[in-house]
């Protein structure tokens, strides 16, 4: 008898125990002003982390260091242009595993939201988008556009394929899902938003909460009745003012700063963006005390591999490579001032039966002895196969999404300097003729003209254009590459006059 009533004890005692290991059915509701899990009151504190920047080798090592800080979920952005490189095939494995990844948040106990999009801005090259929506030239991104709904839709059945079964009520963590990203700062389109709700249920997403996120200047634009609503602020914000105008509408729904900046991130040829740490954990303490859920954006950063980096415009700005985002873990994953600081914090804050485990080990580094670089293969020397083509078209219309493309033709004989125009370079052009160097033109700083020399007849020209990263914010995601409209070539005497003219 006792064995049984020991054993009934530890049942019942693993029962109040708020934890995503549970194998078994769970759930995780929406009370009033507080999120529930099991019928049990909890805070989230969710660490934002991106499988995409981390390579899958370190996946385990940065969601333990995130428990080690304190958090008790974690939150991933979709990308869908890293899913479906090319329209109709998809990839959910290796680097992409998406389910393996939430299987791994759940092996150390911590709950999973999913933010599938379709749109995710996160400084990534078109906010998530797959660049060969553009080929279709008219489309408009995130509307109502028919084929833009329609692959949607059927991206968003991929993602169920993947993550449905792994819903709490289902075994496994995922407790929320988010509808869209910031939609306010977009536009106005509640029936966008809503068809976006409805292709997230259908896509098997109809278990947990759905949550929409904005600004607290915005979130009213889109607001939909059935969604809950959270708010996104960063480091040193006004916690009270940002919750004002939601708490007056919903008294009685949980709150969330669904992104709370613990950085910012990186331009090329600007400065490292940094933020105080103590303003971070003050805005943490305040919201923990209050009450208050949150997802810092971001615990970990990591890297943006390849081409992978988005831009902001305008005016036009690409992102670094690194994502470090002054985050409390840095972007080799090791612990930083700002993690101790917030893990002594949370450590205070501890849910019930929730442990703060060891620091993991930081990972090795290596060391690559010196070598040399012997051959080289010049470009001229190893162009592609041309296309022929009478009018100028943008990278898309070539069926290419990244890299440089070469623009090539022969010129008239000319005696006097030429000033050639192009409308517009996206991003960065270097001009030649005869294989001669002559200038560039750089989009960053709104360059895009330069002098050519006095030419003889059927002199090359060449104009090569590098892609960097497609817009990720604002109507200017609709950002085409290459040379994107025409290019023009005028004598300085009839420039000049044109410009005496237009003024």
């Amino acid at each position: 008898m006792k064995k049984l009533l020991l054993a009934l004890f530890v049942i019942i005692l693993s029962g109040t125990c708020l934890s995503a290991q549970n194998t078994e059915r769970a759930t995780f509701e929406i009370g009033k002003n507080t999120f529930l899990v099991n019928g049990e009151p909890i805070v989230i504190k969710a660490a934002e982390l991106h499988y995409s920047r981390i390579p899958r080798e370190y996946w385990e090592h940065r969601i333990m260091m995130s428990k080690a800080l304190g958090m008790n979920t974690v939150c991933i952005y979709i990308f869908w242009n890293i899913h479906e490189q090319e329209e109709g095939k998809f990839d959910f494995s290796g680097q992409n595993d998406i389910a393996e990844f939430s299987r791994l948040v759940q092996k150390h106990d911590m709950f999973l939201i999913v933010r599938p999009g379709p749109y995710v801005c996160a400084e990534w090259e078109m906010g998530g988008l797959p660049w060969w929506l553009l080929k279709k030239k008219d489309i408009a991104l995130r509307s109502l556009d028919p084929y833009f709904m329609e692959r949607t839709r059927i991206f968003m059945n991929e993602v169920g394929k993947q993550l449905a079964d792994l819903q709490i009520t289902r075994g496994g963590n995922i407790i929320m899902v988010q509808v869209e990203n910031e939609y306010g700062s977009y536009g106005i389109d509640k029936p966008y938003i809503a068809e976006i709700r409805d292709i997230v249920k259908d896509a098997g997403f109809n278990e947990v909460p759905l949550f929409q996120c904005d600004w607290s200047s915005n979130f009213e634009r889109n607001a939909l009745d059935d969604l809950l609503w959270t708010i996104n602020f960063g480091t040193g914000a006004n916690i009270d003012q940002q919750f004002k105008k939601l708490s007056e509408m919903r008294p009685d729904i949980p709150l969330m700063c669904s992104e709370f900046w613990s950085g910012w991130f990186d331009h090329w040829g600007k400065k490292h963006e940094t933020r105080n740490s103590t303003a971070m954990v003050n805005g943490l303490r305040e919201m923990l005390e209050k009450n208050i859920s949150f997802s810092l954006y971001m615990a970990h950063g990591g890297t943006t591999f390849g081409h992978w980096g988005g831009a902001n415009s305008p005016a036009y700005s690409a992102m670094c490579s690194s994502y470090d985002y002054d985050a409390p873990i840095s972007e080799s994953g090791k612990a930083t001032p700002k993690f101790y600081e917030l893990r002594e914090l949370l450590s205070r804050h501890l849910d019930k039966g929730q442990k703060l485990i060891d620091i993991p080990d930081s990972i090795p580094t290596i060391s690559i002895p010196q070598f040399s670089l012997n051959e080289v293969a010049p470009l001229f020397h190893n162009l592609p196969e041309a296309n022929y083509t009478e009018n100028i078209k943008s990278m898309e219309e070539f069926d290419q999404g990244w890299g440089s493309i070469l623009y090539r033709t022969k010129l008239d004989a000319s005696n006097e300097e030429q000033l050639l125009i192009v409308t517009d370079v996206h991003d960065w052009g270097q001009v030649y003729v005869d294989g001669k160097f002559i200038g560039k033109m750089d989009r960053r700083k709104g360059e895009n003209s330069v002098i050519l020399p006095p030419v003889r007849q059927d002199a090359v020209l060449d104009i090569l254009v590098e892609a960097m990263g497609r817009v990720n914010f604002g109507v200017a995601i609709h950002d085409f590459k290459g040379i994107t409209e025409k290019v023009e070539l005028k004598t300085q005497k009839k420039y000049r006059t044109e410009r005496m003219g237009s003024v």
